[in-house]
C-alpha cells in the first residue's frame, strides 16, 4: 500500500486561479513544496499521491464514467467489448487503463508525453498495458507512427487530458486517424470547451469533430468530473462515438499552424 502524503490546499479565497493553475502544498522531509495540479511529472514521482489528491480528496470519477459509457455503447451495438484494441492517449499512471482492463479488452496500449507517467505505471500497475509509448503525437516520426499503428486499434480513449495544454487538439486528431474506421472513441472534456462562447481554437476543433461527418455521436452526458479545492463541482462532458472517416491532412495542418 502506498504511503499517505500530507497535502495542504491554499487558504480559501487566497487565490483566484484557472483550473490548470490550481496548486497544492506537499509536506515532506525537505519541507513544504508547492506543486501545480498539472505538474504531473512531480506528482507521479510520489507513489499514491495522484490517487490521494484527485480521487480521495477531490472525488474524481472520470475513468469509471468514461469506461462505463464506452461499455454500454458497445453493448448496445451488440458488439463484444473484449475484442477492443485500445489506444489510451494521455494514459498517465494507468487509472483509465485499469478501468478498461476490468472489462477485459483484448489489447491495451498506453501513450503519454512524459516518461514519469510510464515509470509510475510500471511501478504501481506493472503489466497493465501491452505496451506503453512515451511520444509526442504532434511530432511523430515515421517509425513511431508505423510502430504504434501496427496494433490495429479499434478504440481510442482519452480521459481528463484534453485542453489546458496537456493534449493539444492536433495530437488527439492524429490519434483519431490511427483508429480503424468504425472504431470506437470515448473521451471527456470540460463543459465550457463545448460552449460556443469559448472561441479558442482548441474548443472550436473539438466541437467540429464531435458534430462532424468524421464521427457518429452515440453518447453525450454532462457529469461531475471532480470537486474543486473549494469543494465546488467541476462539470465535464463524457462522449462516446464511432469513427466514420479519417481527418483530412489539410485539417491536421491547420492545427499545426
Amino acid at each position: 500500500m502506498a504511503k499517505r502524503h500530507r497535502i495542504q490546499f491554499p487558504r480559501a479565497g487566497a487565490t483566484d486561479l484557472a483550473q490548470d493553475e490550481t496548486f497544492f502544498y506537499l509536506h515532506g522531509p525537505g519541507g513544504k513544496k508547492k506543486i501545480r495540479f498539472h505538474d504531473y511529472d512531480q506528482i507521479y514521482q510520489n507513489p499514491g499521491l495522484y490517487e490521494q489528491l484527485f480521487y480521495d480528496r477531490l472525488k474524481c470519477q472520470s475513468p469509471s464514467k468514461v469506461a462505463g459509457i464506452l461499455s454500454k455503447t458497445v453493448a448496445q451495438s451488440q458488439e463484444n467489448f473484449t475484442e477492443l484494441r485500445v489506444l489510451d492517449l494521455g494514459a498517465g499512471n494507468g487509472l483509465m487503463g485499469e478501468e478498461l482492463k476490468k472489462s477485459g479488452v483484448s489489447r491495451l496500449v498506453g501513450v503519454d508525453i512524459i516518461p514519469e507517467a510510464r515509470d509510475a505505471t510500471e511501478r504501481d500497475r506493472p503489466g497493465l498495458y501491452d505496451a506503453y509509448y512515451v511520444v509526442d503525437f504532434c511530432d511523430l516520426d515515421s517509425d513511431e507512427r508505423e510502430d504504434i499503428a501496427s496494433w490495429s486499434f479499434n478504440c481510442l480513449t482519452t480521459v481528463a487530458a484534453l485542453g489546458f495544454g496537456d493534449i493539444p487538439a492536433r495530437a488527439f486528431l492524429e490519434a483519431f486517424n490511427m483508429l480503424q474506421n468504425e472504431g470506437w472513441v470515448a473521451f471527456n472534456i470540460k463543459e465550457t470547451f463545448l460552449y460556443t462562447s469559448d472561441t479558442s481554437g482548441f474548443s472550436k476543433t473539438i466541437r467540429e469533430l464531435i458534430f462532424s461527418r468524421y464521427l457518429d455521436l452515440y453518447h453525450l452526458e454532462r457529469y461531475r468530473h471532480r470537486l474543486s479545492i473549494e469543494g465546488e463541482p467541476l462539470y465535464y462532458f463524457a462522449i462516446a462515438g464511432r469513427k466514420k472517416a479519417d481527418i483530412p491532412a489539410q485539417e491536421l495542418e491547420k492545427q499545426a499552424s
